[in-house]
Formats: structure tokens, sequence, C-alpha cells
């Protein structure tokens, strides 16, 4: 087996916890190989980029929190390889452990006691006035909001060419079942399962109140535009990561990618468990 690392270098810890994940795996005859990145913080000449990472390794484990998870899954592009996400820290919702645990997570990978959740992405098509087109993918969530603009602005959103409804509001939101914990519940959207096969349109901050979270079929392809020409340009952001102005005349079209990402899951570690704790839930 060889596994794959991609660590965040602007981590505090990542150097020590890098050093231990790879010490564990050497130990119990796992090879492994580094994303540029993570070589560069060991000091090392070279490394890997993302998708030949996923080409050579059997698994991708990457070291950091949910942030650096949302931006290795755009380094690594398809892949049905699993990845496993470390925390430098506490538990995230999208990563198998912490980096305390890391003898765990070398002990499953030899036993090949663990299990993966096939979790949707998204993949966001932006076409220009100018009939250019450029694609993103989230496992997240995509974001049309407002710009430089104090005020809220009209947007619309279409279902498979059906007209959704005409917003007014800060932005709104197109997530899938993993982002439902992300921004969509900042903004008021429900929790869903990570295997529900949905996606969630949140409006953010709508000026009224009776527009409220839809959730979707995601077989369908959602299109979102500006509206009027004086509030643009807008923002279209993804993931939190990729920032792309949207003039007026452009439209976004979203819909689920042909792919997934496999996310590698320990025994004893769940969604549920990281609800209880990422959300402070306690019985009565």
């Amino acid at each position: 087996m060889k596994v794959g690392i991609i660590a965040n270098s602007q981590k505090s810890g990542a150097r020590s916890a890098l050093d231990r994940l790879t010490g564990v795996l050497k130990v119990r005859g796992i090879s492994t190989a580094l994303e540029t990145e993570a070589a560069g913080l060991c000091g090392l000449p070279g490394g890997m980029d993302g998708p030949s990472l996923a080409a050579t390794c059997d698994v991708i484990a990457v070291l950091g929190g949910d942030g650096t998870m949302l931006n290795a899954v755009a380094k690594i592009g398809p892949t049905d390889k699993p990845v496993a996400g470390i925390n430098i820290g506490n538990l995230g919702f999208l990563t198998s452990c912490t980096d305390g645990e890391v003898e765990q997570f070398g002990d499953a990978l030899l036993s090949g006691e663990y299990s993966t959740s096939r979790r949707t992405l998204l993949c966001a098509t932006v076409r220009g006035a100018d009939n250019s087109e450029r694609k993103f993918l989230a496992l997240n969530e995509v974001v049309l909001a407002r710009g430089q603009t104090g005020r809220l602005v009209s947007l619309s959103a279409s279902v498979d060419g059906d007209l959704l409804n005409h917003y007014r509001a800060d932005g709104l939101i197109v997530a899938t079942p993993t982002g439902s914990t992300a921004y969509s519940l900042s903004a008021g959207g429900p929790l869903i399962s990570p295997t529900a096969e949905v996606f969630v349109i949140t409006p953010i901050c709508p000026h009224t109140l009776s527009q409220r979270s839809l959730m979707i079929d995601d077989e369908v392809q959602v299109e979102l535009s500006p509206e009027n020409a004086d509030e643009a340009p807008m923002l279209f952001t993804v993931d939190g990561r990729d920032c792309v102005t949207i003039h007026a005349g452009d439209r976004i079209e979203v819909r689920k990618a042909g792919h997934a990402l496999n996310l590698l899951r320990l025994p004893g570690h769940s969604f549920y468990e990281a609800l209880r704790q990422k959300l402070n839930w306690r019985g009565g």
C-alpha cells in the first residue's frame, strides 16, 4: 500500500504531525509520497502534484482541517481513491481522525478495517455574457452573493429550466449534504445526512422571511443569475476558495459532478458523532 500525503503548511503543528504520520506508516510497511506543499514543509525537493498523487497512491491522507480538505478536493481532481482527513486539533466534519489518532489510522489501513462515505460533489459552470465558460468543483457549496454594494440584491434561481423564485437577499447558496453543516447552516439551512441524494438552496438574509431553504433532487440543474444590471457586479465563490466576479448577463449552472469523493471513515467515527461534538449536543 502507498499513501499520498497533502499537508497545510500554514497550520501550527503541521510539520510534527507529518513526521508522526510518516513514521507510523513506515513502521507498518506502508510507503508514502508527498504532495508539493508537504514536501516543502519537510524541506525536501520535488513532491507530486495532486492528480499524480491520486493516480499513484492507494489512499490520500490530508493533514490540516476541514478547510484543508476542501482545498485538497480541488487539488487532486477526479479520483475514486479513499481520502482521509487527519485534523490537527479537534475532529472536524470532514476529517477521519485527529493527529493524535494516527496509530489507529495506520492500523486500520493495514487491516483494511475502515469504510468510505461517498460524498456528492457540485460542478458549477460560469457562462459569461461574452460566451466565456469556466468550470469549478465544490464539495460544500457554491454561492452567488452581493459584491461591493451594502444593499440587498436581486437574483433569480431556476430548476431544470423552471423558475424557482426571484430573490431579494444578500445572496444564494447551493449546497451538498456535506455542505449543509457549513455556510448553509449559518444562513438558516437544515442539517442533512451526507448520503441523502439532494441539494439545498438557501437564501442569505432574504428580505422576505417566507423565502426559506429548499431541498431538491440532486439530479436536476440549478441556474443562478443576477437580475439588475445596476446591482452588478456580484461575487461567485466555490467552497469559500475561488472568487469570480459576476456581471449582468452572466449565469451559473450547477449540477452534480460526474464523480464523488470517497471519504475514509475509521471504526467508531461517524457523521453523527461529529454532529454531537461540533454542535455541542447534550441529552436531557
